[in-house]
């Protein structure tokens, strides 16, 4: 009989990474598919796809690990999922989208991060909203100043 650390499923010893790893490899097996006709170069001179399917590849090697792992390891049942979660993740994306360019990355990033804690009743609103300011500012200080991207900051307020 097995104890309680180690359950017994047959070959499959934790269904969560299984379905993780299908779900990694299916978009990793997509990036690369939508990627097939941009040129990747060399390494001296990268072309347009060198990024997207060199990440592609990373990916698909991480989620062959976990598919691994999945029949190596005991882990946890494959678990529902919450529309809540899906709701506010994608509600998430959707609002950066359209904020961005009206509001600026000073509004947009933090209001994507306090939308996206809704996704769980454990988040706490003050911890969610100082963690969207730090990235917020990591972001600013990433994209507009050392790649210097022309991401508007608030042109509400100071223009683009």
């Amino acid at each position: 009989m097995a104890e309680d650390g180690e359950r017994r499923q047959g070959a499959i010893k934790s269904p969560q990474d299984l379905a993780a790893s299908l779900f990694l490899l299916g978009i990793a097996v997509l990036a690369l598919w939508l990627g097939r006709d941009l040129s990747t170069g060399t390494l001296r001179q990268m072309g347009p796809g060198m990024l997207p399917k060199a990440l592609a590849v990373l990916l698909a090697g991480l989620a062959v690990v976990l598919l691994i792992d999945a029949f190596k390891e005991a882990g946890e049942e494959l678990a529902a999922w919450s529309p809540r979660a899906i709701i506010f993740v994608l509600g998430a994306f959707c609002a950066f989208g359209f904020a961005v360019r009206p509001l600026g990355l000073s509004v947009a990033g933090p209001l994507a991060v306090i939308i996206a804690g809704f996704a769980s009743n454990e988040t706490k609103f003050v911890e969610t909203l100082i963690f969207g300011l730090v990235m917020t500012a990591f972001c600013v200080g990433l994209f507009k100043f050392a790649l210097g991207l022309p991401i508007p900051l608030a042109p509400w307020l100071i223009g683009y």
